[in-house]
């Protein structure tokens, strides 16, 4: 794969990196069956899984004749059924993506690094992956696609990508959820800077719908440990205006309400079965990916 040295958000050493990393889901998907994956629910496929029972309505076809001749037991056989996954990698691209404080990057920057990454690792593990871009509403769509041939319009739009204003998380979930049909994995990376309550009534739209959710919370080192001090106008990158803040004043305060909404927000999505990723800027973005393979 040396051609992907060509795009800025996946470079060589990053692809190369980034082989043999396989991404799982717990539930069940409507993938084809010809996926690398295997699937909770239960099948015809050739892996044999475990024995059960014969109940009545059972296909006669499927029990196990020979145990029936060793034991007097009608047992089936059960199979666990292989599927591929189509993954859906929605990137926010509000104003408050492009800040850069103490990090080596900005938000986007490294957004986009990590959204290049997933795709990458989808399509090379056999399974379909999509860009969606978002603010307020979404921006952009990129049909599912299991080719690298077709995954370049998607690594070349991370490179022209142009920030919105204000985002509204909460809102373009719920348009995902409506665009995004039937069971898939929905990766999510953004910075969240929303009302926790907001944010997961939107993953729970997307998870009743049957979608496995993961968050990629991206934030900057400086909005974590608010290292600075004294009076600093400050200007909003979502909306007009300009405040003189005394960062003195304000840093416990600020501290202790950035703890309660990172608790509030992984509470949620535990609470609702989404996977929680933190991540600042200044970490390893295959460090942050390996997270998510834990996880599944």
């Amino acid at each position: 794969m040396s051609e992907l040295a060509e795009y800025r958000y996946l470079p060589a050493h990053m692809a190369e990196r980034l082989r043999g990393v396989e991404i799982g889901v717990r539930r069940p998907m409507d993938g084809s069956k010809q996926g690398l994956h295997r699937s909770p629910a239960f099948g015809s496929s050739v892996e044999f899984a475990e024995y059960r029972e014969y109940m009545p309505g059972d296909p006669i076809a499927r029990i196990d004749w020979p145990v029936y001749a060793r034991s007097d037991r009608y047992v089936i056989r059960r199979f666990h059924e292989d599927v591929s996954i189509r993954c859906y990698v929605m990137l926010d691209t509000s104003g408050s993506m492009g800040y850069k404080g103490s990090g080596a990057m900005s938000k986007i920057e490294y957004a986009c690094y990590l959204a290049a990454a997933m795709l990458y690792v989808m399509v090379q593990q056999s399974d379909t992956s999509s860009l969606i871009t978002f603010d307020a509403t979404i921006r952009t769509y990129h049909d599912p696609t299991g080719t690298f041939t077709r995954l370049k319009p998607m690594l070349l739009g991370l490179e022209s990508i142009e920030l919105g204003t204000k985002g509204d998380i909460e809102a373009a979930l719920h348009s995902a959820a409506e665009l995004i049909k039937g069971r898939a994995l929905v990766i999510i990376i953004s910075d969240f800077l929303e009302e926790p309550e907001k944010i997961i009534r939107g993953i729970n739209h997307l998870y009743h719908d049957g979608k496995e959710v993961t968050l990629f919370h991206v934030m900057d080192p400086t909005e974590l440990n608010m290292p600075i001090t004294g009076l600093i106008d400050v200007v909003s990158m979502e909306q007009e205006g300009k405040l003189t803040v005394d960062f003195g004043r304000i840093k416990e305060t600020y501290l202790s309400q950035l703890r309660l909404y990172l608790d509030q927000l992984r509470a949620g999505c535990q609470r609702i079965r989404a996977d929680y990723i933190f991540t600042d800027t200044g970490m390893d973005v295959y460090d942050a990916i390996l997270q998510r393979r834990k996880i599944g």
